[in-house]
C-alpha cells in the first residue's frame, strides 16, 4: 500500500498523525552516506561467500584437501552463518545495531587474517567459521539497521541497497579471482591474496560505522528519546524529526504491550504452524535452486565443462555481472509485480535451465568446442533467472508473511534453516560432482526446482498490495490459505 507524504499512514495497528513531507536537503545526502557505509556489510557478505569460487582450486593443492574436506572448508562459513544469523539479531537488540555491526566488521577482518595465514585445513576451518559468524550477522543486522533508519516513503529502495551490495560483492570476488589468478597464478599461495582483499572493506566498514549514528528506533526502545531526535535531525528535515520520533515512541509503547509468541505457541496453532512451514519452505527452495553451487564452485563447474584454468576464472565473471543486473531489475519490479507470479516464473525458468544444462552436457561430450560455451550461456541464464525472479522476492516475502507477535521467531527460524540448507549443499556438492558429474547434479536440481514450483503454486500466498495488518488477520484466521485469497493478485 502506497502512502502519500503528509498523509496519515499505517504504523503498527492504526493510523498515526500526519508527518511533515520528506523534502530535499543535506539530510538526504547524509542518509545516503550512512546507508552506503552500512551496506559494506552486504558487500563483505557477498565477497566472502563467493571468493572461495576461485580460491578453492589452488587451496586444494596446497592444503591437500579431499573432495569432502573441500566441502568442509566451503560449508564451515555457512554453518557459522546459521549461528551468526540467530545470535547477531539478539546481540543487536541488546547492544544496538551500530555496535553489532562494528563487532561484525572485526570478525570479518580477523576471520580473513586467520584464513590468509592458515597453515593447514583445521586453522582454515576456524577462520571460515569466524567469517561465517560475521556473514550471518550481516544478513540480519544490516537490513534491520537500514529499515529502522529509513523514512517510510523510501524504505523499500533504501533497504534494497543491501541486496544490491551483496551481488556487487560477489562480482568483486569473481573479478579479483580472475585478475589475481591470471597474473600470479603460477606462484604458490595465490589463494591467500584472493582472501586478503576482504580486509580492505572490513576496515572501511569499521571506520565508517564509528562515524554514523545508532538506529533511532533502537534508541527510543531503550529510553533514549533525545538522542533519537538528534539522529533523526541528521537524516530528516528538522520539522519532521521530532514528529517522527514521537510517532516511533507511540508505536514502541503499543508494541511493548504485545507478548511475543514462543515456539510452543506457534506450533500449537495450525495456521501459525502452517505459515512457519511456508517461510521455511521458501528459504529451503531458494537454496536448493543450486544458485550457491554456482557462486561457490563456478570455476570447477566451468572447468569440467571444458574451459582451462585461466579462462574459467575470466568467464566466471559473467554470472556475477548478470547477478547485479538481475538484482537491479528485481528491485525495480518488486512493487509492481505479483509475488506469486514472480516465484512461478522464477522456478519455471530455473527448472528449464537445469534441464538444458544437463541435456547439453550429455549431447556435447568433453572435447566438443561448443560444450563449454553452451554450458556457460545456460549457467548465466540460470543465474539471471534466479536473481531477477527469486532472490529478492524470497527475502521480501519472508519479511511480510509472519504476524507481528511471531515475526522475530518466524524470520529467525526461516533464515536459520535457509543457512543450514546452504551449508549442507556447500558441504556435499564437491562429493556429488565427483560421483555423478555436471549432468547428474543439474538433473537433480531440475527435479528439486520442479517440486519447489509445485510448492509455491499450492502453498505460498500473495502478499503484494496488502498491509501487514491485513496479512496478519488473514494468516491468524487461516483465510490466507483459501484458494481464492491465495491466488488473488493485488
Amino acid at each position: 500500500m502506497s502512502t502519500t507524504p503528509g498523509q496519515p499512514h499505517p504504523v503498527g495497528g492504526g493510523v498515526q498523525t500526519a508527518l511533515p513531507p520528506l523534502t530535499g536537503g543535506p539530510h538526504r545526502k547524509r542518509l545516503g552516506t550512512v546507508a552506503l557505509v552500512a551496506t559494506f556489510g552486504g558487500l563483505l557478505f557477498g565477497y566472502d561467500t563467493s571468493v572461495i569460487n576461485g580460491a578453492l582450486e589452488p587451496m586444494v593443492v596446497e592444503l591437500g584437501l579431499t573432495a569432502f574436506t573441500e566441502g568442509v572448508v566451503t560449508s564451515s562459513l555457512l554453518f557459522g552463518a546459521a549461528v551468526g544469523a540467530v545470535s547477531g539479531g539478539r546481540l543487536s537488540d541488546a547492544w544496538g545495531r551500530r555496535k553489532a555491526i562494528l563487532l561484525m566488521s572485526a570478525f570479518f577482518f580477523f576471520g580473513a587474517l586467520v584464513c590468509v595465514f592458515s597453515p593447514n585445513f583445521e586453522v582454515m576451518v576456524v577462520g571460515r567459521v569466524l567469517l561465517g559468524l560475521a556473514v550471518g550477522a550481516a544478513s540480519t543486522v544490516v537490513p534491520v539497521y537500514l529499515a529502522e533508519l529509513a523514512p517510510y516513503e523510501i524504505r523499500g529502495s533504501l533497504s534494497g541497497r543491501n541486496e544490491m551490495m551483496i551481488v556487487v560483492g560477489q562480482l568483486a570476488a569473481f573479478v579479483v579471482n580472475a585478475v589475481v589468478g591470471n597474473v600470479w597464478g603460477e606462484y604458490g599461495g595465490v589463494w591467500r591474496i584472493m582472501l586478503a582483499f576482504v580486509t580492505l572493506p572490513a576496515v572501511a566498514l569499521f571506520a565508517g560505522m564509528l562515524r554514523v549514528p545508532e538506529s533511532p528506533r533502537w534508541l527510543i526502545d531503550h529510553g533514549h528519546f533525545d538522542e533519537a531526535v538528534e539522529v533523526l535531525r541528521q537524516v530528516r528535515p528538522h520539522d519532521r524529526a521530532e514528529a517522527e520520533a514521537r510517532q516511533i515512541a507511540g508505536l514502541t509503547h503499543e508494541e511493548s504491550k504485545r507478548e511475543d509468541l514462543d515456539w510452543r505457541s506457534v506450533l500449537s496453532n495450525r495456521w501459525l504452524r502452517r505459515i512457519l512451514l511456508v517461510g521455511i519452505g521458501l528459504g529451503v527452495a531458494q537454496q536448493l535452486t543450486g544458485i550457491n553451487s554456482i557462486m561457490y564452485y563456478g570455476q570447477a563447474i566451468l572447468k569440467e565443462a571444458g574451459f582451462d584454468d585461466g579462462t574459467a576464472l575470466v568467464v566466471n565473471i559473467a554470472p556475477g555481472v548478470i547477478a547485479v543486473v538481475g538484482a537491479f531489475i528485481a528491485l525495480r519490479m518488486m512493487d509492481s509485480f505479483s509475488r506469486r507470479k514472480t516465484f512461478i516464473v522464477g522456478f519455471t525458468l530455473t527448472t528449464v535451465c537445469h534441464l538444458l544444462i544437463g541435456i547439453g552436457s550429455l549431447l556435447l561430450p568433453v572435447g566438443n568446442p561448443l560444450r563449454p560455451w553452451v554450458i556457460l550461456f545456460l549457467v548465466v541464464a540460470f543465474v539471471g533467472s534466479m536473481q531477477t525472479f527469486l532472490n529478492v522476492a524470497v527475502w521480501v516475502t519472508l519479511s511480510e508473511i509472519f504476524p507481528l507477535r511471531m515475526r522475530a521467531f518466524g524470520m529467525g527460524t526461516s533464515v536459520f534453516v535457509l543457512w543450514l540448507t546452504n551449508a549442507l549443499l556447500g558441504l556435499y556438492f564437491p562429493t556429488l560432482v565427483s560421483a555423478v558429474g555436471i549432468t547428474g547434479c543439474f538433473f537433480g536440481f531440475a527435479v528439486i526446482n520442479l517440486l519447489a514450483l509445485v510448492f509455491v503454486r499450492t502453498q505460498v500466498p500473495e502478499t503484494r498490495g496488502r498491509t501487514l495488518e491485513e496479512l496478519e488477520e488473514a494468516v491468524t484466521t487461516g483465510r490466507v490459505f483459501d484458494r481464492e485469497v491465495r491466488d488473488s493478485t493485488a
